[in-house]
């Protein structure tokens, strides 16, 4: 029998309640998870840890998500990992910025269980 070693995702979201959210959606998905109130907190995390994939939000009060993807091209451990962006912002500027800054997807708040299990099987199946 083969086991396969969970994905691991650091999420980053400065609100609690959607970092609950969120890593609860990715768990049941099958994923293990940690997580980040702050683009400052995962640029910690990120020099201890390599995740498999980064989802985070756009919006942030100390360091937005773009800005977030800027510093990380500097995290040798993190500089090529996935980034999805997560965020309320639903507009095509948004989308075009997170592209041109390489992110691989972008998914639009609030999502569901089905949203984040078709982007995440894109970009890193289980």
């Amino acid at each position: 029998m083969v086991t396969r070693k969970k994905k691991h995702i650091l999420i980053i979201d400065d609100e609690p309640t959607w970092l609950k959210i969120s890593s609860h959606i990715l768990r049941d998905c099958g994923y293990d998870v940690f997580t980040a109130g702050s683009g400052r907190e995962a640029i910690k995390a990120l020099n201890r840890y390599k995740p498999d994939l980064i989802l985070s939000d756009v919006r942030m009060p100390d360091m937005n998500g773009f800005d977030l993807v800027d510093n990380l091209k500097r995290i040798p451990k993190a500089s090529s990992t996935p980034v999805i962006f997560f965020s309320a912002i639903d507009d095509y500027d948004a989308r075009k910025v997170a592209r041109t800054l390489g992110a691989v997807d972008y998914l639009v708040k609030p999502f569901n269980k089905d949203d984040v299990s078709s982007v995440l099987s894109k970009h890193l199946p289980i």
